[in-house]
């Protein structure tokens, strides 16, 4: 038994023209397309280092940063209201340029109802975007690389 291996299998898909004259591709197009870490995806990652006990929040450093248009969904962003923590939201918001007077140091009381302010949290929630840079634990100061997007949690055999 292999623990704590990644075995590869390489699995080849023909994609020839199907029913209807149309490749599998043509039928079945991607509808998503990958996406950067945001602002939201920082404010619920932890660290699971070995022999830390909270690992959060991570420390934020980015040196590529882009702004993208998303939709605006403003029931989504009031129901992100209770599971965010908005300090940690805050100054990663600030340690990224981010006006500070563009988002409040405490969450309005009427924020749920508050279309402005749901959109400025959907500004910095969704559209700011870390293309490269790194994470890094507040306890054992780990740093965790940001790709092309995609932050690196994966542990070393020494930190499980």
């Amino acid at each position: 038994m292999c623990v704590g291996r990644i075995v590869a299998y390489t699995v080849r898909v023909r994609v020839g023209v199907g029913a209807g004259g149309r490749s599998f591709l043509e039928r079945f197009p991607r509808t998503q397309t990958p996406t950067n870490m945001k602002l939201l995806t920082h404010n619920l990652l932890r660290s699971r280092v070995k022999g830390v006990l909270k690992g959060y929040p991570l420390g934020i450093n980015a040196t590529s940063i882009e702004t993208k248009d998303v939709e605006f969904n403003a029931d989504f962003i009031a129901r992100m209201l209770d599971r965010i923590e908005w300090i940690v939201l805050v100054n990663a918001a600030t340690s990224l340029g981010v006006d500070p007077a563009i988002i409040p140091q405490e969450i309005p009381s009427d924020a749920a109802q508050n279309e402005e302010f749901l959109r400025a949290l959907h500004h910095i929630l969704l559209e700011i975007e870390v293309i490269e840079g790194h994470l890094e634990c507040p306890e054992s100061g780990r740093h965790f690389p940001i790709k092309k997007g995609i932050p690196n949690m994966l542990l070393n055999e020494d930190e499980v």
